[in-house]
């Protein structure tokens, strides 16, 4: 079984063919940050404007590169939501367009279910159940995944996601977008304990997050602080330890509640080198496992929707080609599998 995924539900325009025999035959991804290095984040209107442009041209020009037949394909998986409206009706209407012209089948998929089981595409894969920490640009969550589509909400960031966080900082910082992986460059740089930031909610029973009065702390700091470099990688380094250092604490309590042993970490902010290192460590003390994608897989891809694409046509077998968005769309709300 072949099926083409097409992931925009932001900035980034993936598309990828997964086989269920050989696995992924192509993961291709334009992405429009530098497109935003002078508004400092992402304008809605302009990614959508740039996913009509250039999204039939990549499937086009990769199924030519690989050499694939277009008749080959079972299915097309397309993200419909959540994400902004504009990218995800580009992303819905090409897929049903191109689906209705091969007369087969589209698989709307949830984005975060996406990111949730791309673990599952590497050699060592998680067993249900398990913790799955879902930290991106715009959300970051904590889910008690049972089984493929049973999932329970257990917490989530009241206010601004991580992901939103590290750009917005890195931005007071000086730094261009993206802000997340430019201001991690930046800390290597920094020394600890130069600054006390808050880490809020930290000390609450509960399992949500709020970053936006630690943004809004940063930003005043960064104000009365000289802005020579060795500043703001001070800066930068204790910002990110603190982001990290919320992210284990809840993740660990997520585990003690619930009595499991798995973490499944997924999402763009999986990739923090720091993040991976102090989850890594406190599994190791718990005599667990964590899982995470390979870095390229971490971020907004074809792959993801592809994959779960796959998993749910196998099991419902539906024919539907309407074009269908969901941007507020919650990964509780999914059918089980």
């Amino acid at each position: 079984m072949r099926i083409l995924g097409i992931e925009t539900s932001c900035d980034d325009t993936g598309i990828s063919v997964y086989d269920s025999i050989e696995g992924i035959l192509f993961n291709k991804v334009f992405s429009q940050f530098n497109s935003y290095n002078s508004y400092g984040g992402i304008v809605p209107e302009l990614a959508s404007r740039k996913h009509l442009e250039v999204l039939s041209k990549l499937i086009q020009n990769s199924f030519e590169e690989f050499n694939l037949d277009k008749n080959s394909i079972n299915a097309i998986a397309y993200t419909a939501g959540p994400g902004l409206t504009g990218s995800l009706l580009i992303g819905a209407s090409l897929a049903v367009a191109l689906a209705f012209s091969l007369n087969i089948p589209t698989i709307s998929v949830n984005h975060m279910e996406g990111h949730l089981l791309t673990p599952m595409l590497e050699d060592k894969k998680p067993k249900f159940p398990f913790i799955g920490l879902l930290v991106s640009g715009g959300h970051t969550q904590l889910i008690n995944a049972r089984g493929i589509g049973e999932y329970e909400l257990l917490g989530e960031s009241l206010d601004d996601a991580a992901g939103e966080v590290f750009d917005k900082v890195a931005k007071l910082l000086g730094l261009k977008y993206p802000g997340g992986s430019n201001l991690s460059k930046l800390a290597e740089s920094g020394v600890r304990k130069n600054f006390c930031f808050p880490k809020p909610m930290i000390n609450q029973k509960n399992l949500n997050f709020s970053f936006s009065g630690l943004k809004t702390f940063v930003s005043n700091v960064i104000k009365k602080e000289k802005f020579d470099f060795q500043t703001r990688a001070n800066i930068a380094k204790e910002f990110e330890h603190v982001i990290v250092e919320i992210l284990v604490e809840k993740s660990k309590r997520a585990l003690e509640k619930l009595n499991y042993t798995t973490l499944v970490v997924s999402g763009g902010v999986s990739i923090n080198k720091v993040l991976r290192k102090k989850l890594n460590n406190m599994m190791n003390i718990r005599k667990g496992k964590v899982f995470y994608s390979r870095p390229e897989l971490c971020s907004d891809n074809g792959v993801m929707i592809a994959y779960v694409g796959m998993l749910r046509f196998r099991k419902f077998k539906s024919f539907d080609l309407r074009i269908l968005v969901h941007p507020r769309w919650s990964i509780t709300e999914l059918k089980s599998i």
